[in-house]
């Protein structure tokens, strides 16, 4: 008997008992629809905290000032002042692994505009930053680098600010207050959210240039940190062993010796994030996997109790001519056909339940291909795994004690 002949028998089979076969099917429906779900809730995640991370900048490194022990006593990260604009011109010499830097210090100041203000972090740095943070502009311009020279006054805001300042007015070509010193405001910078680093919003900022902000505003000569792009992802891992070694040598740290700096690398953090959402993904479809062993339990149950109805059936098809694996082949193609039926139903339930997630939720799901694929071959093998004893039952039964069942 051919291949396409017993299909067709077992359709009819399972279409004699429609609701018996629709109901085995559910099992079936609701794992694979879990299955893409949850591996789809996982995946969206992951790639939500992907795009964070690598909002931060491209291929970035943070160089930070180190601790200081005074009298015992260890003081927090970003109290040494060690770190200076020469350490940055420095990096930008001799680390072959690094395509740019930005030197960067920040204090914190409350931001008027005529009746109103905002308690925010204002930072001084160079143009190059927004580029090595990827960072566009809504409205205006960055300042220039003869803005630098000059240590004029003026900013850039982030979104947040112009938001609690300006409203629905323009925020471009104002003039705001920091620290009774007036600024102008030449560009609004786009919207960034959260951090994924540091858990702070990044757009609640404003950003000057860093010899106004030394000059001008703290009157400090050192950096709190050095923005570092590195020429690739991959060179990231080179450019930090560069700049470790470079300052250490730069800082005369003897062997042995604390760092008064240190050097973070967001690739380390985007692979740390990667492996989490892989786990979480993991986890989340094993979970809902347990549904479709369920729904093959609930296959192996009724293709048992269909053995024993058509016990009779199977000795008529004996009788003339079947053999053994003609029947075993007949009973594993019924059960895979239900896996397969309820896992093509699945697949459907599986992404309207994803896009319903998204729309009610917010969360981001993303129903990838290789999932759909993983869950129907996985829906298969149950109805191949489930299905075989049954089927091994039954081209097991005496034909002549079959044909004497009633």
């Amino acid at each position: 008997m051919n291949l396409m002949a017993i299909i067709r028998i077992a359709v009819r089979a399972l279409a004699r008992n429609k609701m018996r076969s629709s109901l085995t099917m559910l099992g079936i429906i609701i794992g694979v629809g879990a299955v893409i779900a949850m591996v789809g809730l996982g995946q969206g995640a992951q790639q939500e905290v992907q795009q964070q991370i690598a909002a931060m900048g491209s291929n970035m490194l943070f160089v930070g000032s180190g601790t200081v022990n005074r009298s015992g006593l260890r003081m927090g990260w970003g109290q040494t002042k060690s770190l200076v604009y020469d350490d940055m011109t420095a990096i930008l010499r001799e680390c072959p692994a690094v395509a740019g830097a930005a030197p960067g210090a920040n204090t914190a100041a409350q931001i008027v505009f005529g009746s109103d203000n905002w308690a925010t972090r204002v930072t001084g740095t160079e143009p190059q930053y927004f580029d090595i943070r990827n960072w566009r502009f809504q409205m205006g311009t960055a300042f220039t680098q003869e803005d630098v020279q000059s240590a004029a006054n003026v900013a850039v805001i982030g979104e947040t600010v112009r938001k609690n300042l300006f409203g629905a007015t323009d925020a471009v070509g104002q003039t705001v207050r920091i620290s009774n010193l007036p600024f102008k405001v030449v560009g609004v910078l786009a919207e960034k959210g959260q951090s994924a680093a540091m858990g702070d919003d990044q757009d609640d900022t404003v950003i000057v240039p860093i010899t106004t902000l030394q000059k001008k505003l703290t009157g400090q000569d050192w950096l709190r940190f050095i923005s570092v792009s590195a020429v690739s992802r991959q060179a990231s891992y080179a450019a930090k062993q560069q700049i470790e070694e470079l300052l250490r040598d730069r800082h005369r740290i003897r062997p042995g010796q604390d760092d008064d700096f240190f050097v973070r690398n967001l690739a380390d953090m985007a692979d740390l994030a990667d492996q989490a959402g892989r786990v979480m993904t993991l986890l989340l479809g094993s979970i809902a996997s347990v549904s479709l062993l369920v729904g093959g339990i609930g296959i192996m149950n009724i293709m048992l109790v269909s053995v024993t109805e058509r016990t009779r059936e199977i000795g008529i098809r004996m009788a003339i001519g079947a053999t053994e694996e003609d029947v075993q082949r007949q009973f594993l193609i019924e059960a895979v056909v239900l896996s397969l039926i309820g896992g093509v139903i699945g697949i459907a339930t599986g992404v309207g339940s994803s896009y319903l997630i998204t729309n009610l939720l917010g969360w981001t799901v993303l129903v990838s291909p290789r999932a759909i694929v993983i869950a129907v071959l996985f829906s298969a093998a149950v109805g191949i795994f489930f299905g075989y004893y049954p089927a091994h039952k039954a081209s097991r039964l005496d034909p002549i004690e079959a044909l004497r069942y009633e």
